[in-house]
């Protein structure tokens, strides 16, 4: 006989098991997220940017803080599950990607961000790539919702790789060190966000991330 797992069932697990892979970690460069806590605190609406490869680590140091995140996941199964266990983290989740639904979870993010003063989190390649190059979201996001772009990078020490996988997704094994490195947050300053401006922002972004070293 086969036993359905549906999501219900699998996300309380896998909260648990991320909870405390994540807690294992030994994070340095804290001092990133209090400065995201005190843009949270002035009420400066915020759009966290980093690579998909890195979103373990980043969703891991969340657990360290008491800000509110609003976090994009696409509308797959595999979506469902991960929605489910950001959901019991404590975020809100904004459904869709740049080929269904975006446009609409672009607008949910923001009406969360300006109700109930939520950081939102972009990973800006994702969800299918090309790796390390930014899609048109989190700039369009950003624009908006008159936000500063807050550029984050999370680098492992020791970590495991997923090299066949389009981003080369990685997870840091427990117990390792990881450094968090931010940008200076900045704002998107022209009032049209027309193509050339876009392609503009979107490079800029890419420099800001790409400059961060461990």
């Amino acid at each position: 006989m086969k036993i359905p797992i549906g999501p219900t069932s699998l996300s309380p697990l896998l909260y648990h098991l991320h909870r405390f892979w994540c807690r294992s970690m030994r994070y340095d460069g804290l001092e990133y997220l209090d400065q995201l806590a005190d843009l949270q605190r002035q009420g400066i609406p915020t759009v966290v940017a980093g690579w998909h490869d890195e979103i373990f680590p980043l969703t891991g140091c969340t657990y360290l803080n008491t800000i509110n995140y609003v976090l994009f996941v696409s509308q797959s199964k595999d979506g469902e599950v991960i929605s489910r266990v950001l959901e019991r983290m404590g975020h809100a989740t904004a459904r869709g990607s740049s080929s269904r639904g975006g446009v609409r979870a672009l607008l949910h993010a923001k009406r969360l961000m300006q109700r109930e003063n939520r950081v939102a989190v972009f990973t800006v390649d994702g969800p299918r790539g090309p790796r390390h190059e930014s899609k048109d979201g989190p700039i369009f996001l950003a624009h908006r919702a008159e936000a500063v772009i807050f550029p984050l990078r999370a680098f492992c020490d020791n970590r495991y790789v997923f090299e066949k996988s389009w981003d080369r997704f990685q997870v840091p094994y427990p117990f390792s060190r990881v450094r968090l490195r931010a940008a200076e947050p900045y704002r998107i300053e022209p009032e049209e966000l027309n193509e050339e401006v876009l392609q503009k922002e979107k490079r800029k972004l890419e420099d800001r991330l790409n400059s961060l070293q461990p």
